[in-house]
């Protein structure tokens, strides 16, 4: 969980390098953007993931899926879920959560790429939701645990299933505005994810 944490961060320099790098003003801005909207969103990315840690006790993805048994930690813990999945949906620059690539700034970090660089951008931000799906499985819903099939089965389905409920709503919500993406990221969701993680903990020391 900490891997997946730092890879998240490197994302960071990742993008704001490719609008700092072609040397534009419109992909510069985009690039800044995004350095501000990640900060919006890593820090209740990051409670989010503190609490399935919590309850399973261990920060090793396999020992957290495995302590969903009998209960997902969806179930129990929707708030940190859904924050989840809006920090993947940010960290991708995707959907509602993209104003880095919008068009008021002439596409922003992509204003500048072409050809080869830019399908190389655009491959990365499906990685890296796709990877974010794919996470979201061990940490919130149950890992392999299903019936019928085995359970590597059940992991691709899950996957499939988040990875379709992100690209669907890419369409069905608006672009945030940056100021208003940052507030809610701090006014909203890092109180939510804190307070979702007290919740976890109390309940596992009720049940010490």
């Amino acid at each position: 969980m900490v891997w997946f944490n730092a890879v998240d961060v490197m994302v960071w320099a990742l993008v704001w390098l490719a609008g700092w790098g072609a040397n534009s003003t419109h992909s510069l801005v985009g690039g800044y953007r995004f350095l501000a909207h990640g900060l919006a969103y890593e820090l209740p990315l990051m409670f989010a993931l503190v609490a399935p840690a919590i309850a399973a006790g261990s920060l090793r993805v396999g020992e957290v899926a495995a302590a969903q048994e009998g209960l997902w930690f969806v179930v129990w813990m929707p708030v940190a879920f859904l924050v989840y999945l809006i920090g993947v949906t940010g960290f991708s620059v995707w959907g509602p959560f993209a104003p880095a690539l919008s068009a008021d700034i002439a596409g922003g970090v992509l204003s500048e790429l072409s050809g080869l660089d830019r399908l190389v951008f655009l491959a990365g931000r499906y990685a890296l939701l796709a990877a974010g799906a794919a996470f979201a499985v061990p940490l919130f819903l149950g890992g392999g645990a299903g019936p019928v099939l085995p359970g590597w089965a059940w992991v691709l389905v899950k996957t499939v299933a988040v990875l379709t409920v992100l690209v669907w709503l890419r369409r069905k919500l608006p672009m945030f505005r940056p100021d208003r993406f940052m507030e809610i990221g701090w006014v909203v969701l890092l109180p939510a994810a804190v307070a979702q993680d007290l919740v976890v903990s109390l309940v596992v020391v009720g049940k010490g």
